[in-house]
This record gives C-alpha cells, structure tokens and sequence, in this order.
C-alpha cells in the first residue's frame, strides 16, 4: 500500500521587486527643479508690471485731486480694469506661477482696451454739454494713453508667455527664496489696497448711488 499523502495547500510564489541598482535610480524621473535665474526674473518682469501700473492709478489720482478733473464712468471702468490686471499679478505673488491668474489679468487688459476704444471714439464727437474731454498729456488725452497702456500689456503678457512659459521651469519657485523681491511685492501689494480704498470712497462721493457726473463731488455739495 502507498503511504498517505497529504495535499498540502499551494502558496503563491513571492513576487519580489527588482533590485533598484544606481543605474535604474540615474533614470527615474525627478521633479524638474526650478531655474533660479529664470524664476528670479519672472519675479522682477512681475514686479516691473506692478510697479508701472501702480504708477499710472497714482498719476490718475494725481489729475483728479490735484488737477480738479473728476474721472467720468467709463474713466472709472478704465481703472477698474487696471485694478483687475494688478489683482492677477498680485495673486502671482500669493500663489505661484498659475496660467490661471495669467488669463485673468489678459482678460481685464482687454477689457481696458475695449473700454479706452469706446470712450476715444465719443470723444472724437462729442456730445453736447460734454465738449470738455480732459487735458492733454504730451499731446495725448487720457482715453488714448489707456489705448497704448493696453496695448502695451498685452505685449508685455505676450512676452512674458514666450519667456517665461515653460511652467516646469519657475513653479517650483518660491518666493520665500527672493526676501527682497518679496518685501518689495508686499509693499506694491499694500500699496495697491490703499488706491484701491481711496478710489472706492472718492467713487462714493462723486456719484453716491445714482449716475456719475464729472462737474462735482455729489455727497459734498
């Protein structure tokens, strides 16, 4: 008689991982790391843009408060506009490279233009009782320098595209790495909150909650 076999359970064979060798390490992907310089200059072209677009609301103020020319709606939607480019550079800052705040600012940079083109074309024919369209700045009027501002950032977001779109190569960079340029960005930041509380309260005056006129501050009359 054949002795009693027992059928014993079949284990599974172990499967083990290949051993990783310094050759398969060299050829696993890593996260591209960012370019210091390219990161450091897309920073500074941000912070350029912030600066000059602060500077032009600040003259803006400057012919309203300074000058007595009060700034008419679609003067008003012209600054809105440039607040909403600021706005997107600003999140720049805040959160990173983002193609997001990208569009957001080339949207309102548009808007900017559509509006300065609206307003350049009434001027152009003015309407009665609305001869007077503002002074001239080395021979051109305002709607017509918000013309070639727009113009200008849309230029400007086109370079920065070609320059500075390859995103593996600056959205691992953090701002904590530039002190300096973020110092600066948070004083253009703060900056920028004031104009745009200042604009808010001077908006309120000048036309309260009804349509907004260009012959007097409406509250304080």
């Amino acid at each position: 008689m054949s002795p009693h076999r027992t059928n014993s359970p079949r284990t599974a064979p172990r499967r083990t991982s290949p051993k990783q060798t310094p050759a398969t390490l060299a050829t696993s992907p890593e996260p591209v790391p960012a370019e210091p310089r390219l990161a450091t200059l897309h920073y500074l072209y941000l912070l350029a843009m912030l600066a000059v677009i602060a500077a032009i609301l600040t003259a803006a103020m400057v012919m309203q408060y300074v000058r007595g020319e009060l700034p008419c709606p679609l003067c008003l939607l012209q600054r809105a506009a440039l607040f909403g480019v600021a706005f997107g550079i600003m999140q720049q800052f805040h959160s990173g490279f983002s193609f997001r705040n990208t569009g957001l600012s080339l949207l309102f940079a548009i808007f900017l233009l559509v509006v300065s083109v609206r307003q350049t074309l009434l001027d152009i024919y003015p309407r009665p009782g609305h001869e007077y369209i503002g002074s001239a700045i080395l021979g051109l009027h305002m709607p017509v320098w918000s013309i070639l501002i727009a113009i200008a950032l849309l230029i400007a977001y086109a370079f920065k595209l070609i320059i500075f779109g390859n995103a593996d190569e600056v959205r691992n960079a953090r701002l904590a790495d530039h002190p300096l340029i973020r110092a600066l960005a948070l004083v253009l930041g703060l900056y920028m909150v004031a104009i745009v509380l200042i604009n808010f309260g001077s908006v309120i005056l000048q036309c309260g909650l009804d349509e907004c006129h260009t012959f007097s501050y409406k509250l304080l009359q």
